[in-house]
């Protein structure tokens, strides 16, 4: 049998049941169009947390109070746990390879101008805040490099603060009070929306050692440094490691960098991508048996066909991938017009609900569409087998 013929014989059985055929490949197209849906949605989300992760910076290291294991020894039996001081952090800022330090301390007030009161997030951080989180005043200068222990009564706002206690004032130089202290204002942040819920344009910042008398606190919550590109965090972590032992006696602090945040983070991530894609697959899973089905019906409906075409020198191999071509075109039909809905579906998706991030993987989605496309093949293998063992004479009897 020529090629041409091959061909010419897969595509015609198909178009000669158009309903059958439109049924078949629905199946696997909307098998397809479930993976690519559901696929471009994790992959959206996917994107879209790590990308809030890393709008700080990537060359992060963060150092909090506390160990975050334990060794199964009793807090009543000893308790060695020293803060987390603004001298620690100067002893960081001299490593070899840390750009800069932010000390950090946060707290709930109420901030009031004139008649206006306000309560929201109180950020106790350093001046290096521009420099290590990304975060560049708008109007104005942020909090100037003064002794920690001694810091000027000054204060930067976020942009929501600044319109809901001034308005279209302009608030540079103007008294604030926060607590029992009065600051002056300085500065005001660019927007940066929210991060995982919490909005930064709602916060006010002021200097470490102020928010820590503000609060009463002993201890920093963390202490972020910013390292250059050509250190190594692992290396950069063993330093400070040792450092902080040196002078707390023992390790009571637990150091994160950045790496290790994004791949736990990736890690949870490409689970829930694989969930939904799985999700997807069982649709997959469905149109395949549609394929089994309809091609085993059409194995019986056309027994006289394969009789004759054994009678007129046929082979067992070529009524074999007779019957397999047309389920990969099937199979492959289905898979395309499947492509096409859900890649339009998650573009339509992400037009309409802009808070839904979705991304379609190309790579992944050409991958589903050869997998419908080895779907049909399987899924006609044990008819076309039995097609082919037919015997001619019996084959043409049942015509």
């Amino acid at each position: 049998m020529l090629s041409a013929d091959f061909i010419r014989l897969s595509l015609g059985s198909v178009s000669a049941y158009r309903m059958r055929s439109f049924l078949t490949a629905l199946g696997i197209a909307v098998g397809i169009a479930s993976v690519v849906l559901l696929t471009s949605i994790g992959e959206g989300i996917h994107r879209y947390v790590l990308s809030e992760f890393t709008q700080f910076g990537t060359n992060l290291i963060a150092v909090n109070p506390g160990k975050s294991s334990t060794f199964g020894i009793s807090g009543a039996i000893v308790n060695t746990v020293r803060p987390l001081s603004l001298d620690d952090a100067q002893a960081l800022e001299g490593l070899p390879g840390v750009r800069a330090v932010v000390p950090l301390v946060q707290g709930n007030a109420a901030i009031e101008y004139g008649k206006k009161t306000r309560r929201t997030a109180i950020y106790g951080v350093g001046p290096a805040v521009p420099e290590v989180w990304r975060m560049k005043p708008a109007l104005g200068r942020f909090l100037p490099a003064d002794d920690p222990r001694f810091a000027r009564p000054f204060a930067v706002l976020g942009s929501k603060v600044k319109r809901e206690l001034f308005g279209n004032e302009n608030p540079l130089g103007r008294r604030i009070r926060i607590g029992t202290e009065s600051y002056r204002v300085i500065g005001v942040m660019e927007s940066k929306g929210q991060l995982l819920g919490f909005d930064l344009d709602d916060a006010a910042y002021v200097p470490t050692r102020k928010a820590m008398s503000l609060f009463d606190l002993e201890s920093l919550i963390e202490v972020d440094l910013l390292y250059t590109e050509e250190s190594d965090s692992e290396v950069l972590s063993e330093r400070i490691r040792k450092i902080l032992t040196q002078r707390h006696g023992n390790e009571d602090f637990t150091i994160i960098t950045q790496d290790q945040m994004l791949q736990t983070l990736g890690s949870v991530l490409d689970i829930l991508t694989l969930a939904v894609a799985a999700l997807g697959g069982i649709s997959l899973l469905v149109g395949g048996v549609g394929i089994l089905t309809i091609m085993t019906i059409s194995v019986t409906e056309r027994t006289g066909e394969v009789g004759l075409l054994r009678a007129i020198g046929a082979g067992r191999r070529q009524i074999l991938w007779l019957f397999l071509g047309e389920a990969m075109v099937l199979g492959g039909l289905g898979g395309l017009a499947g492509l096409i809905l859900g890649a339009g579906g998650a573009w339509l998706l992400g037009t309409l609900i802009p808070a839904l991030p979705t991304h379609t993987s190309w790579g992944f989605a050409a991958l589903a569409v050869g997998i419908s496309v080895i779907i049909g093949l399987a899924a006609g293998v044990m008819p076309a087998w039995h097609a082919a063992r037919l015997d001619p004479v019996e084959a043409l009897r049942a015509e």
